[in-house]
């Protein structure tokens, strides 16, 4: 199948997974800043939503593990997250790091003239307003003229939500466990990427994802010899916490063909 116009994508090589996860605090402004200081063109980030509806930067569900705050994001104004700290879980240098607005990692990813996959990341059952809020909040701090952000979300409704509130907007489905109707799934939400497990993906299951005019993107890969094993297997970029750890591998990759 030819690809789309939405899917016509100038993609990069590797994407800051989370910011740069492995050299700052994940989904937060300084991990953005670390991403960009070592020359990644794109990050991707996780966007959820507070009690008070504000799309913010959190991959958990809960805030344990990443803030100094407990309990569900869900549970939290935006006032409440703001007075927590962000940053001192992953070293005293980022301490006072705050936990950002989509609006704040937005703006900062067009200054520094950045691309940007936004992962819509619901809490339970909260998919289509997530991704509903999300994306028209991001329309407006989103400058025109620049290529669009990539919308991707192992939640169908979000992704549905997005065909509806930005239809010219890129999709990306996102595929944890090979499933046997993985093309179906992909045609009715007219996705422009593959996003997959490396882990649970081998040569075969790329080539057949790639058969199907879409490009597609893997992550997590953390070392170079990951790295040039997936793009071996023809993954146009990979999602990764240590840039500098997988930058070895493009040494060894040809450039891709247009459209792949």
């Amino acid at each position: 199948m030819a690809a789309s116009p939405v899917r016509r994508l100038k993609l990069p090589r590797i994407i800051g997974h989370r910011g740069a996860a492995k050299h700052a605090p994940e989904n937060t402004l300084a991990g953005i800043r670390a991403a960009a200081a070592q020359g990644v063109l794109w990050v991707e980030v996780d966007v959820k939503l507070t009690r008070d509806g504000v799309p913010v930067l959190m991959h958990d569900e809960t805030l344990d593990r990443t803030t100094s705050g407990k309990g569900r994001v869900e549970d939290h104004t935006y006032d409440q997250l703001l007075r927590l700290d962000a940053g001192r879980w992953f070293g005293p240098a980022f301490a006072g790091e705050r936990v950002p607005t989509l609006v704040d990692a937005l703006d900062l990813v067009a200054k520094l003239d950045m691309g940007i996959n936004l992962e819509i990341k619901p809490c339970p059952g909260k998919g289509e307003e997530t991704a509903g809020i999300a994306l028209t909040t991001a329309i407006s701090a989103w400058p025109e003229g620049r290529q669009p952000p990539l919308v991707s979300s192992f939640d169908e409704g979000a992704l549905e939500t997005a065909m509806r509130i930005v239809p010219n907007w890129p999709r990306g489905v996102l595929i944890d466990q090979p499933r046997p109707d993985w093309l179906d799934l992909v045609e009715r939400l007219d996705a422009s990427t593959i996003n997959v497990n490396a882990r649970r993906e081998d040569a075969d299951s790329v080539a057949a994802y790639r058969a199907s005019g879409r490009p597609v993107l893997a992550y997590t890969v953390n070392t170079a010899a990951a790295a040039a094993e997936v793009f071996g297997w023809g993954v146009r970029a990979i999602f990764t916490d240590s840039p500098p750890a997988v930058a070895p591998a493009l040494k060894t990759v040809a450039r891709p063909a247009p459209g792949t």
